[in-house]
């Protein structure tokens, strides 16, 4: 029972250094951070941990960009809720025509509003 716990608490530690990885301040620190923390993860024996290390490895050069452009994929979440949206509303239009028109109108954010 005593390794089970001893695997855990290794096993929350390599995540606290995981997390240490984002408080970087130029990307070759963080390249720096991100090499050590992936060897200790690959070194671990614990199996869920060497699991998360190579889907990080996959992910590196993108991970690594970040700390450059600072851009996420906000943006693009924010789009799919409005078509989502969109599609809630589309509900009874005709044709997939009328959706995309309406997709076009709620995103564009255009007012048709008639003058006054």
């Amino acid at each position: 029972m005593s390794n089970y716990r001893l695997k855990t608490a290794r096993a929350y530690l390599i995540k606290l250094a995981l997390q240490d990885v984002y408080f970087a301040t130029t990307c070759e620190d963080a390249q720096g951070r991100l090499t050590a923390w992936y060897s200790w993860a690959v070194r671990s024996q614990i199996g869920q941990v060497k699991k998360v290390a190579k889907t990080i490895k996959n992910y590196w050069n993108g991970i690594l960009a970040w700390f450059d452009s600072k851009l996420s994929n906000g943006f693009l979440e924010a789009v799919n809720g409005l078509i989502q949206a969109t599609k809630r509303r589309a509900r009874g239009y005709s044709t997939i025509k009328n959706l995309i028109n309406v997709g076009y109108l709620i995103a564009g954010k255009l007012d048709i509003r008639l003058p006054t």
